[in-house]
């Protein structure tokens, strides 16, 4: 099974919620999620926002989910670490 474990990305969001509050709502999304937030720029009504995640397996799904609830808009995947996991059996 191969597991994204790092996932890189360019977000847009509205002001509120706050940095804070976004990158804790991300976390949210898995029990051992581990999340950098940088605020790349601003200006009078958004952020862009580079979204570093970490895990030992990232849902990528519910990550974009979580962003589009909070009102934010994924612009790109811009690094990506994946693993092959092969079950031994």
């Amino acid at each position: 099974m191969i597991t994204v474990k790092k996932i890189m990305l360019d977000v847009l969001k509205p002001h509120q919620p706050d940095a804070l509050e976004f990158s804790r709502a991300i976390a949210e999304v898995g029990a051992d999620y581990r999340v950098r937030l940088t605020v790349v720029e601003m200006d009078a009504d958004t952020q862009t926002l580079q979204l570093e995640i970490e895990a030992s397996a990232v849902d990528f799904e519910g990550v974009e989910a979580a962003i589009t609830a909070m009102g934010g808009s994924l612009h790109s995947i811009d690094q990506v670490e994946v693993q092959n996991e092969t079950e031994e059996q």
